[in-house]
C-alpha cells in the first residue's frame, strides 16, 4: 500500500498541490496504513471509522479530523478509480461539523501603532528594518498569504502600475495592486536597504535576510506576531493581517467579488466570512453610539 500512497502523493504533485498540503496528506495517510497495519485491518469503512474514533481520543481537534477525514476520502477515491479496490469506503465516511468562528481582526488603530514604530525603526542606516517595514506594508496592503509574500521575486513587481504577481495556492497566479504608503516603504527598501543585504549568492528574491538569503515563512511569521503582541491585538499571526486588510477593505466600501479576487479565494463563500466580521462591527459601532440602542 506505501507504493499506492507514494503515486497518489505525486499526482497531487502534479495538480500544483502546495507543499504544506502535501505533508499533511503524507502524514494523515501514513498514520492511516500504519493503524490497518497494526490493528491488521483491510481498508474499509469500518475500518477508517476506527481510525477516526482513535484520533479522537486521543485529543484530536474538530478541524484536525475534518482534515485526515478528507485526505483518507480523498485517497479511497483514487485506489478506486485505479481499480486498486471493489469499492470506495470514504464515500460514506463523515467528517465532523466545524464550528465556523469569526477570524480575529486587528483594529485600524492598533496597526497605526505598528506603523508608526516601524516608520520611527527604518532608518537608512537599519536595512532589517527597513526590510521589516516593507514587508508589513505589503502584507496588509495586499492580503496576501505570508508563503506567497516569503515566494516573492523582484522580478515579480511592476512598479509603474504599482502590482505584484503572487502565486498562490495551487500554484495559481494573480495580481495584486498596492499602495502609496507600500510603494514608499517598497522603494526605500529596494533603493536602500536590499544592496546591503544582497551578496554574490543572494537568489532574485524580493526580501532578503541579514545573510542574505530569502526570507522565510518563519522570520515574517515572528514579525509579524511580536508587532501585533504589544497592540490591543493581543496574540495573533499573519493570517489576522490578511483577515484585518479584508475586513477593513469590506468596511471602507469594498465589492465582496473583488476582495475574493484579492485574497485568492477560490469559492465566494470562504470570502463571506468577512461581511460576518462586517456586520459584527457595525453592530458593535451601533450598540455604543446610538441612544436608543
Amino acid at each position: 500500500m506505501d507504493h499506492l500512497l507514494e503515486t497518489f502523493l505525486a499526482s497531487l504533485k502534479a495538480r500544483g498541490i502546495s507543499e504544506n498540503t502535501l505533508k499533511a496528506y503524507r502524514s494523515d495517510l501514513a498514520d492511516l496504513l500504519q493503524f490497518l497495519v497494526d490493528t491488521k485491518q483491510n481498508l474499509s469503512l469500518d475500518a477508517l471509522r476506527d481510525w477516526m474514533w482513535r484520533q479522537s481520543e486521543a485529543g484530536a481537534s474538530k478541524s484536525t479530523l475534518a482534515r485526515k477525514t478528507s485526505s483518507a476520502k480523498a485517497f479511497t477515491e483514487y485506489l478506486y478509480e485505479r481499480g486498486e479496490i471493489s469499492e470506495d469506503p470514504g464515500l460514506r465516511l463523515r467528517a465532523p461539523k466545524l464550528e465556523r468562528t469569526l477570524p480575529k481582526v486587528a483594529s485600524e488603530k492598533s496597526l497605526a501603532e505598528v506603523f508608526s514604530k516601524l516608520i520611527e525603526q527604518a532608518t537608512p542606516d537599519n536595512p532589517s528594518a527597513l526590510r521589516d517595514l516593507c514587508a508589513f506594508e505589503l502584507l496588509y496592503a495586499t492580503g496576501m498569504r505570508v508563503s506567497e509574500l516569503a515566494g516573492l521575486d523582484q522580478s515579480d513587481v511592476d512598479y509603474s502600475r504599482r502590482l505584484l504577481r503572487v502565486t498562490g495556492k495551487g500554484n495559481k497566479q494573480r495580481m495584486l495592486p498596492y499602495g502609496v504608503t507600500a510603494e514608499k516603504a517598497l522603494n526605500d527598501y529596494i533603493r536602500l536597504a536590499r544592496p546591503k543585504l544582497a551578496i554574490e549568492t543572494s537568489p532574485d528574491a524580493l526580501l532578503l535576510t541579514s545573510r542574505g538569503k530569502r526570507v522565510g515563512v518563519r522570520q515574517l511569521y515572528s514579525l509579524v506576531a511580536n508587532q501585533l503582541a504589544q497592540t490591543a491585538t493581543g496574540s495573533a499571526g499573519p493570517h489576522t493581517l490578511r483577515h484585518s486588510a479584508a475586513t477593513h477593505l469590506l468596511d471602507h466600501g469594498a465589492d465582496l467579488r473583488a476582495v475574493q479576487e484579492i485574497l485568492g479565494h477560490a469559492s465566494l463563500a470562504t470570502t463571506q466570512i468577512y461581511t460576518h466580521v462586517s456586520v459584527e462591527r457595525l453592530r458593535d459601532a451601533f450598540e455604543q453610539a446610538h441612544p436608543r440602542a
